[in-house]
């Protein structure tokens, strides 16, 4: 992620979920991001200025009078400084400020002075969020050009009811942060990613299967929702929770995706086959358990799956194709040969023992004209953004 020195203010209001916005600030400092903290006075019932202090290593201001130095104007110059502005928690007492233009403290004072995107997590007491009052001045500060007001979750509250007004979890609030930061440079791109192992069955309990986690190709997909592309994702059986902004198709063996992925070929401008497919699947399958002394689970008999990278490479038009190389030996030349044969645009190598069911990978990109690249180890989603960078290149 490209974000070191982007700047968020982060507005915190008086609600019982505060506690929250501490892991917050902690995942945004995680990110690179430089956070801002600035809290209503009844924020600090709840958490304490220095928590945040500590957390985003920088002063936290409250009061309109609070100076970083004496020749700033705070509210002004924060103002200006900002990439981004997100208020959460956004109690029902600040939407209303928001709304009617009410600058009684450095957040508000703040909010005013503010021209670039401002992102709003409202949370409170169900009761409260559906108030005349609090949804019209919901809609006011929907009507702001600049303004982008985010739905509450649904669950138990803190109040001991359950209904609309939980604040999302910090993950959830840290993703949109990064999506609002990350530079749209594939707007208008249409993106499809397939991730995963395929499960090839033999009978209804066991099947043909490889130890694929699905990591690298959702983080791909991630990555280029982030960066503005109308993404799909067609995944094998996985454990991980499908990205944000994603259209998620899931699949189980080899055909499936086969047949997902062709519906959808022809209407989109990049295809990226990270999925580790299965490259046989069994000639019969039985509806029932086979019994561990009958002969035929001794000899399971094979027959080839489609090699989807090379069908859709026959029919495609405009679409840039990459696809992956896990190899055990030789792992450049084999790439390139692979690359060749199933008439590739991109491919993307790496030794299969280090990649299975890691965080990081550690990469060689090829083009078809032979430009290569030899990346370093480094975490899953950073690699995804040095592909979609090389892909960026060439399309």
């Amino acid at each position: 992620m490209r974000l070191r020195g982007r700047r968020v203010l982060l507005g915190v209001t008086g609600g019982i979920s505060v506690y929250k916005i501490c892991e917050l600030v902690r995942l945004l400092k995680k990110s690179n991001i430089d956070v801002q903290v600035l809290m209503t006075e009844e924020a600090t019932k709840f958490v304490s200025p220095e928590t945040f202090r500590v957390l985003s290593q920088r002063e936290v201001l409250i009061s309109t009078f609070d100076y970083l130095e004496a020749s700033r104007v705070e509210h002004v110059q924060l103002a200006q400084e900002a990439d981004l502005m997100v208020i959460a928690p956004a109690t029902a007492n600040t939407l209303a400020k928001f709304a009617n233009g009410i600058a009684d403290n450095m957040l508000t004072c703040t909010f005013l002075a503010y021209k670039g995107k401002v992102v709003v997590f409202p949370s409170m007491n169900s009761n409260m969020y559906q108030h005349p009052a609090t949804q019209r001045n919901i809609s006011i500060l929907k009507n702001y050009k600049n303004v982008e007001v985010m739905e509450p979750a649904s669950g138990e509250l803190a109040c001991g009811v359950s209904g609309k007004g939980r604040l999302p979890e910090p993950e959830e609030i840290c993703e949109e942060i990064i999506f609002q930061l990350s530079v749209k440079d594939f707007d208008g791109k249409k993106v499809l990613v397939t991730a995963g192992p395929t499960r090839e069955h033999i009978d209804p309990v066991r099947f043909l299967s490889n130890p694929s986690s699905g990591k690298m190709g959702y983080a791909i997909a991630k990555a280029a929702a982030r960066r503005g592309a109308d993404v799909w994702l067609v995944s094998g059986p996985t454990n991980l929770k499908a990205p944000n902004r994603v259209r998620f198709i899931n699949v189980c063996s080899a055909r499936e995706m086969f047949e997902e992925t062709r519906k959808i070929f022809s209407s989109v401008d990049i295809l990226i086959m990270s999925a580790a497919v299965a490259d046989y699947r069994p000639k019969t399958f039985s509806s029932q358990k086979i019994k561990k002394e009958e002969t035929r689970l001794k000899v399971i008999e094979l027959e080839k799956n489609p090699d989807i990278i090379l069908e859709l490479s026959k029919i495609k038009s405009h679409q840039f194709v990459v696809g992956f190389a896990a190899e055990t030996e030789e792992v450049l030349n084999n790439a390139k040969e692979k690359m060749n044969r199933k008439k590739m645009d991109m491919i993307v190598a790496n030794l299969a023992t280090q990649a299975f069911q890691k965080d990081t990978n550690k990469v060689i990109i090829i083009h078809k004209d032979g430009t290569t690249r030899f990346l370093p180890e480094m975490p899953k989603e950073e690699v995804a953004d040095e592909i979609l960078d090389e892909i960026s290149l060439k399309i």
